[in-house]
């Protein structure tokens, strides 16, 4: 059975890969540290995300609760970090499915 999950390490190889053969470079490729990181920081990101959103997911909800110990700035401000920072990771998505999508309509 085929695997169609798009490898984000794959990804980069291909698309430096493509853009140093455009540009007429020796393509170099790159090690399986540089990959490793690149996979390392977009999980992280990921993982930032989550906890900002769940963070202000578990405030809110204090603040419904009542808690005199959590105040609506405080909730506000965790909101909109979490709000922020996810429109930044669906711009960061977009932009890796859009670069996807480019190198796989170019001819080879």
């Amino acid at each position: 059975m085929a695997n169609n999950t798009i490898n984000p390490e794959t990804l980069l190889v291909q698309m430096r890969a493509m853009s140093a053969q455009i540009q007429g470079k020796a393509v170099e490729v790159p090690t399986a540290e540089q990959s490793a990181n690149f996979a390392d920081l977009l999980r992280q990101s990921i993982d930032k995300v989550n906890n900002l959103q769940q963070t202000s997911d578990t405030l809110s909800q204090s603040f419904q609760k009542g808690d005199p110990n959590v105040q609506m700035s405080e909730v506000m401000v965790s909101l909109q970090k979490a709000n922020v920072s996810f429109q930044a990771m669906v711009e960061v998505r977009n932009k890796l499915v859009s670069a996807y999508q480019e190198i796989m309509n170019m001819q080879v």
